[in-house]
């Protein structure tokens, strides 16, 4: 699978205002995000590194207490198992980076 149209593939609301469209490497998973306006992701963490990427609109997003809006050209690097969190503070897409593969967003 050397090329993938973003298009094409299925969109999967994960939580409530956060549809996302997988791909899945074999060592990452590269989640493109469509999120509604104001909606909240609760603090949580996982065993996934994660890079955030707001590629349009604005997130605010509390990575082991420190808060910031991210817009397209700032980009949160999260290491694994540290509380993160936030919301859409307009519409946004996204693009998250785990590594290693989610097997929990595959369908």
């Amino acid at each position: 699978m050397p090329f993938v149209e973003l298009d094409q593939l299925a969109t999967k609301e994960i939580i409530k205002g956060y549809h996302g469209k997988a791909i899945h490497t074999g060592t990452a998973t590269y989640m493109y995000w469509t999120v509604e306006e104001g909606a909240a992701i609760p603090e949580h963490s996982h065993m996934h590194e994660q890079v955030a990427h707001v590629l349009k609109g604005k997130f605010e997003l509390t990575v082991n207490g420190e808060t910031r809006v991210l817009e397209p050209g700032i980009v949160a690097v999260i290491p694994p198992h540290v509380k993160h969190g936030g919301k859409a503070v307009t519409p946004c897409e996204l693009l998250d980076v785990f590594i290693p593969e989610r097997e929990d967003y595959k369908s």
